[in-house]
């Protein structure tokens, strides 16, 4: 059976034990997903599946027909939460809101609550009729969020309450769309990866079938009229077939999910063409469409990317749905060729355009993410600075299904070997092929870049270990010609096994091929010093300036840390030193530099909104 060549380590088998991931997964479970989950009820959005179900009278409630997702998405993140700690009610809470759900769905399998709740009264976006207006309707959109959803729930719980909601959904999907039936497709992606999480648990390979087909049909317009929007022929990635794409273009969230569709039919089926394809597509986006926190899309118009090196600071978008569906996507790039680059940009993304999306106190969120701000522009939807919910909520209820899962993407295995990708203290129960072996870490990671392994396989166990070198520490950065360190690192990574030292590669993985015995110690040491970063002259914006980097944490200047103007601070002969500061944000390493105080990019804007700099002057 085709499939990726290295197999990622469940969430359920990586148990977190650090300073910095496990309070904000914590966050995320008694935070987050509570006000979430009352926001899809205060907002009317579980509502809409009693009035599907016929439990409450009145019309659809909310201004869009994608509302549906919220609720799934909400699901899932407590579904993932489940894993890492047991909570009866929570899990009480969705079995009810789960019979809710089926309780709404239409005998034939189709579940949208926009049309059931008064088929001759629907939204404009949703069209007169099932499936009439796919540019806009997402109605495939939210199957695709439904089977995301439901995967999540069988795979925490062992129910199938939902996973049966959506393989009948599914089948409903298999027959309407296919080359004796309907020959068009979503406007908005996801449905062809939730057809391929389906897949893995059901083994029906025609689910796989349909997400291909799905795929053929963006960019073919022989029967129907191109999907245009935002005056961008490229909005919904329909300007030409997927298999001759080769620059990433259009909407950011849509084109990263639809690679993450195509990384999945590319392993899964398998298809070279499609392989080919995203690969392209990364490298044109890591050489020339990506901002050095990993964000991506750069026009609040059309949410979109722009044109190569156009990556505006004061009005970038970098949706945070954007960075957490490059991040999925970066995964599967990996896991497909097992080269590290992915990774790096993984790690640089979520430490950064992610974890920036959602307060420290976990219920205040970014829907935007600009490297500048004046503290008076109102990027985020209206407002300067964060909200606790905004009418399209897609970017809360993203994260919240996002940041639990985050454990499934540290490790991977293949019969050969393990990979430890990212850093956190805690431990993983891997098998490597017909045996089984427990890592446990021990790190302050990101804050600080030692990192001890301990290994315990349950005999002795020849193995490879390929321990990630992140490019950071390697004087690269992201594995692209965007950005570069100022100056070479004088210090360099160190590796060492039960004590003797162990050679540490020029680029990617460090690899350990020995037997291994229960206790086995492997120490990594990823030097930190405070480093300076340019960017490609070609990118404006840039010319001129100068950002701070420490580790994989792209470093900010708040105009409340600062002692003159942002406009008129510069690094350029600047001292910058690594403070530790644990009353600062929760506790955090800074960078001090003359007349300012620089924090972690991810946590900016949560002490109120005001001026902020990512890049700033670099003369004198």
């Amino acid at each position: 059976m085709a499939d990726y060549p290295i197999t990622p380590v469940a969430f359920r088998n990586v148990m977190l034990q650090d300073s910095f991931w496990l309070p904000r997964l914590e966050t995320n479970r008694t935070v987050t997903i509570p006000a979430v989950l009352q926001k899809c009820e205060d907002s009317g959005r579980v509502d809409n599946f009693r009035r599907a179900a016929g439990r409450l009278k009145g019309p659809y409630v909310g201004t869009m027909p994608f509302e549906d997702t919220d609720v799934y998405k909400a699901i899932e993140g407590a579904s993932y939460s489940l894993t890492q700690r047991k909570d009866p009610a929570l899990e009480a809470r969705l079995d009810q809101l789960i019979e809710l759900i089926a309780a709404a769905q239409e005998p034939d399998g189709y579940l949208y609550t926009n049309r059931t709740i008064d088929p001759a009264h629907v939204l404009p976006f949703a069209g007169p009729s099932r499936w009439s207006n796919l540019v806009m309707s997402h109605e495939l959109y939210n199957c695709g969020h439904l089977y995301e959803a439901a995967s999540a729930h069988f795979l925490a719980t062992g129910k199938r309450t939902l996973l049966d909601v959506a393989l009948r959904s599914a089948e409903l999907v298999r027959t309407v769309f296919s080359p004796q039936g309907r020959h068009d497709m979503c406007g908005h992606q996801i449905v062809e990866r939730g057809l391929a999480r389906l897949y893995r648990i059901t083994q029906d390979k025609r689910l796989l079938e349909t997400a291909r087909f799905l795929l053929e049909e963006r960019g073919r317009h022989e029967s129907r009229q191109q999907y245009v929007f935002a005056d961008n022929p490229a909005y919904s990635q329909d300007h030409i077939p997927v298999r001759q794409q080769r620059e990433a273009a259009g909407h950011a969230v849509r084109a990263a999910y639809m690679y993450c569709g195509m990384a999945d039919v590319a392993a899964l089926l398998p298809d070279d063409e499609y392989a080919a394809a995203i690969k392209a597509i990364w490298r044109d986006m890591v050489d020339s469409k990506l901002y050095l926190t990993g964000g991506i899309g750069a026009r609040h118009k059309g949410e979109a990317f722009g044109e190569a090196f156009e990556l505006p600071n004061l009005t970038a978008y970098a949706e945070t749905c954007a960075g957490i569906g490059s991040a999925l996507w970066n995964h599967r790039l990996f896991l497909l060729t097992g080269e590290p680059q992915y990774i790096d940009v993984l790690e640089q993304t979520v430490f950064n355009a992610v974890l920036a999306g959602v307060s420290l106190r976990g219920n205040e969120f970014f829907y935007v993410n600009p490297l500048e701000s004046d503290g008076s522009f109102r990027f985020n939807h209206g407002s300067a600075g964060r909200q606790p919910w905004f009418e399209v909520s897609c970017c809360p209820t993203s994260l919240c299904r996002f940041l639990p899962s985050f454990p499934g993407l540290m490790y991977a295995s293949t019969d050969a070997g393990v990979y430890v990708n990212l850093f956190a203290a805690g431990q993983a129960d891997i098998k490597v092929g017909e045996a089984r072996v427990r890592l446990v870490q021990e790190t302050e990671y990101p804050w600080d870049g030692n990192v001890r392994i301990t290994v315990h396989p349950e005999r002795a166990l020849s193995m490879k270990l390929f321990v990630r070198i992140p490019s950071w520490a390697r004087n690269q950065i992201m594995g692209g010609r965007l950005y570069s360190f100022e100056q070479p690192s004088g210090t360099q990574p160190t590796l060492s096994v039960n004590g003797r030292k162990a050679e540490v590669p020029g680029s990617g993985y460090a690899v350990l091929d020995r037997e291994w015995n229960d206790g086995d110690v492997v120490e990594l040491s990823l030097p930190m010093p405070v480093r300076k970063v340019v960017a490609d002259e070609r990118v404006t914006d840039c010319r001129g300036k100068a950002a701070i980097m420490r580790g994989p944490l792209v470093y900010c200047v708040e105009g409340r840390d600062a002692d003159e103007s942002l406009d008129d601070l510069s690094l350029g002969k600047n001292g910058l030193e690594a403070v530790h500061m644990p009353d600062l944000l929760g506790g955090v390493v800074a960078v001090r530099g003359r007349a300012f105080t620089a924090v972690p990019y991810c946590t900016w804007a949560n002490r109120g909104p005001g001026p902020m700099r990512v890049w700033l002057r670099n003369v004198g």
